[in-house]
């Protein structure tokens, strides 16, 4: 979006309510925090959301994964979105995330609208949240009041990032580092949107594996595909009898027809059999019956602690049972608060791409 919508008049009456409301908020985030300084904040950014998404709908899983990157380095402060030789989209984690331009339009309309007051890490927690309900996923209220950081690096990404190879314990190692706990991983593994998008232009299979294993995030997926040579070697050789036994054997014949060895391996399987594009359940009934697609699926059901809970997610009834939709957003909550930045800590950038110069 181009254009100028500076108004040194609206400028400086909105930038006395931020400096206002920062005093008065203290040094946390809290839902409706733009309700006297930005009313329209939310809607503007569920707009633009919606606008791309209609003409793109990738933008989902692209803007969900953003936010996820953004929080697990230097916590959520859009850090993700500086440019520079050697900042985090630069990294092998992100160099092939999505969404940025839904993020400058949004920022471009919110600085017309009331200038240095929507931090871009808000638009960000915002956008994630709008690209679950637009592919009918559940809603949650998001706290906001993040500023933004002024630092971004690609060398924070590593370590970081949970790899699609990872044992269940050094997923939860990982989790727990970021305040998450088990149940914060299994809810946010089957995030309705983040989706393995290997049909990229020009990208060879060893391309395709570095980004699985720094991109994949959490590894199980309710929506989207993967290419067979992601997880083929769990149907071929995998041991010295054959495939991964953790898969049900007739599951193994499934993918072996849907994925010949020595084959086309960038064909695309749903990561969800079933249930590819719905926000649901399926996903941990697929884990229980030994059809996860990816190997760091299977292995929420075989390690005692995390298998607890999605059975749990299984349960229709019952006082043990619990509501997905329910978990979900508190898990993207807890998430989207991990070391933010509020008060006077950090700025509110101009352009989400750059620092602001003082």
């Amino acid at each position: 979006m181009e254009g100028n919508c500076f108004n040194e008049t609206v400028f400086l009456f909105t930038l006395l309510l931020a400096i206002a409301a920062s005093s008065v908020r203290g040094h946390s985030t809290r839902v409706g925090f733009y309700s006297s300084t930005c009313p329209r904040a939310e809607s503007i950014i569920k707009s633009t959301v919606e606008s791309h998404f209609k003409l793109d709908p990738t933008i989902a899983p692209g803007l969900l994964r953003m936010h996820f990157h953004d929080c697990f380095v230097r916590g959520c402060d859009a850090s993700i979105l500086i440019d520079g030789p050697n900042a985090e989209k630069t990294a092998p984690a992100s160099q092939f995330l999505k969404g940025y331009k839904v993020i400058d339009d949004a920022k471009f309309q919110l600085e017309c609208e009331c200038p240095g007051v929507v931090s871009c890490a808000d638009i960000l927690a915002l956008a994630a949240r709008d690209s679950v309900v637009l592919t009918k996923g559940t809603s949650w209220a998001v706290p906001t009041g993040r500023r933004d950081g002024t630092v971004s690096k690609a060398s924070d990404t590593d370590g970081n990032m949970p790899g699609f190879q990872d044992t269940v314990d050094v997923l939860k190692q990982k989790f727990a580092a970021k305040g998450l706990n088990t149940r914060d991983l299994v809810t946010l593994v089957v995030r309705h949107f983040i989706t393995i998008w290997l049909d990229l232009p020009n990208a060879t299979v060893d391309t395709q594996f570095w980004l699985l294993i720094f991109n994949l995030l959490l590894g199980a997926h309710t929506i989207g595909t993967a290419a067979c040579e992601v997880f083929s070697y769990r149907l071929y050789n995998f041991t010295s009898t054959g495939a991964d036994p953790s898969i049900n054997p007739a599951f193994v014949s499934h993918l072996q027809a849907l994925c010949p060895q020595n084959r086309d391996g960038s064909r695309q399987i749903a990561l969800d059999t079933g249930s590819a594009d719905r926000f649901d359940t399926s996903f941990f009934a697929n884990l229980r019956e030994g059809k996860g697609i990816l190997e760091s699926d299977q292995r929420l059901w075989t390690d005692d602690l995390t298998k607890k809970f999605v059975q749990r997610f299984l349960e229709v009834r019952g006082s043990l049972g619990l509501s997905f939709n329910v978990e979900f957003g508190k898990s993207m909550v807890k998430m989207s608060n991990i070391e933010v930045k509020t008060g006077t800590m950090g700025e509110i950038r101009k352009v989400c791409s750059k620092v602001n110069e003082y």
